[in-house]
């Protein structure tokens, strides 16, 4: 007897056949109807998040994770509206690459293609099961999700209420399916069915990412965790460094872009840190730093295990650095290759940063925040890829096609 791993992915490698084919109004029609069908059941979507919720209370989930689990009526509007920002992005299949003709009269054309069925491995967040689902029809593919056991309610009346549209469509509603057995073990089988799944993708904290890694056979794009740095140069106008520092730390605590570690230069400690303590206690947050740092004013001391650690909440280790070249280093040691980001007047010591930070996304006076699909003008993102193959940074629709080269001739053979 099949398992619900097997079962969803075979089904799901039919329905991707037929998704492969079908035109742009098509794809396009669908969401339309998902978008519509999102609107019309937020009773029911609440009711399923509320079970989520109670549950997770009694568990003791942080405030943070409570927050990403959350659904709210404005928040179901606003993935509507996201599905629909989806109708209105560009098809990225079908598009020619390139094309050209050989010496042999060969005519190759290059041309982008789906990749065919995807598994997405997450956590906590209702709205991921949309936008995982919406970006995949869009690009061609078919798609099995597999949620974190704290949001099954959620995501089985989401995955529901998707299916709801593809059937109004008239497109096999197998093209998005969810594991709803929370067993563990279905996960790395799900994560090894090579006949059945062309590509799995992660999102979640770093111990998800690990074992997506480390047991998938599948092919599988690393997607970060986010230990983010914001260095403050010796050079850096403070109260845009100040403004930078809280909007990385405070504005969502919870994402992977959020700022973990601040640099700053010791030539400017004292008086960066004068002005950005007042206003990160204002926002409640914990803050850890060594002893420079807690000579002015900071009561915990920060270990070498808070510069590892992704705390996806109000907390906030701090270090003292001498140079551009040691914030370099921790950088390259601590880092997890997401998003970093330097505050500095001097181009000089911005253009080095730029060049050596080894990151999907590096900045120049602004907030980690930023590194998203949609703020980089993508639409809605299947998640950011922290290595270097095939993509890397924010994955919008473009990162869910390959391509193939369609070859015509006139009855030539090679000698």
């Amino acid at each position: 007897m099949e398992s619900e791993a097997v079962q969803k992915a075979r089904l799901a490698q039919r329905a991707a056949r037929v998704l492969a084919q079908i035109d742009t109004p098509q794809k396009n029609k669908a969401l339309a109807a998902i978008a519509d069908a999102l609107e019309q059941q937020v009773d029911y979507l609440l009711t399923a998040n509320r079970k989520d919720m109670e549950a997770a209370k009694i568990r003791g989930i942080s405030e943070a994770m409570l927050d990403r689990l959350t659904l709210t009526p404005a928040r179901i509007r606003a993935m509507a509206e996201g599905v629909r920002q989806v109708v209105q992005l560009q098809d990225p299949v079908g598009k020619i690459v390139s094309s050209w003709e050989t010496d042999g009269h060969l005519k190759i054309t290059k041309v982008t293609v789906p990749l065919g069925v995807i598994a997405i491995i997450f956590e906590s967040r209702p709205n991921v099961t949309v936008d995982a689902a919406v970006l995949c029809l869009k690009s061609g593919n078919a798609c099995v999700l597999r949620g974190g056991s704290e949001a099954i309610h959620s995501n089985t009346a989401l995955v529901r209420v998707i299916r709801q549209g593809l059937r109004a469509a008239a497109l096999p509603e197998d093209g998005v399916a969810l594991l709803e057995n929370t067993d563990r073990a279905l996960v790395k089988e799900l994560l090894t069915l090579r006949k059945y799944v062309d590509l799995a993708i992660p999102r979640g904290g770093a111990g998800l990412i690990q074992m997506v890694v480390q047991t998938a056979t599948v092919p599988c794009i690393e997607t970060g965790s986010g230990i983010c740095h914001v260095y403050v140069d010796k050079a850096a106008d403070l109260d845009m460094a100040v403004r930078i520092a809280e909007n990385a730390k405070v504005s969502r605590p919870s994402t992977c872009n959020a700022m973990e570690t601040l640099l700053v230069h010791k030539d400017i400690l004292q008086p960066f840190l004068k002005k950005l303590l007042p206003v990160l206690q204002k926002d409640r947050v914990t803050i850890r730093g060594d002893r420079e740092v807690q000579a002015c004013g900071v009561m915990e001391a920060a270990t070498e295990q808070d510069w590892r650690t992704e705390y996806n909440a109000l907390i906030l280790s701090v270090k003292t650095v001498p140079s551009l070249e040691a914030a370099l280093a921790h950088i390259q040691q601590y880092g997890t290759h997401h998003s970093e980001a330097i505050v500095t007047t001097d181009k000089k010591t911005a253009d080095l940063f730029l060049q050596r930070v080894d990151a999907a996304a590096v900045y120049v006076n602004a907030s980690t925040r930023f590194t998203d699909g949609f703020e980089f003008g993508f639409g809605a993102e299947i998640g950011i890829s922290t290595q270097k193959l095939h993509v890397r940074g924010p994955m919008g629709l473009e990162a869910l096609v390959s391509y193939k080269y369609r070859i015509q001739g006139q009855g030539q053979i090679r000698l």
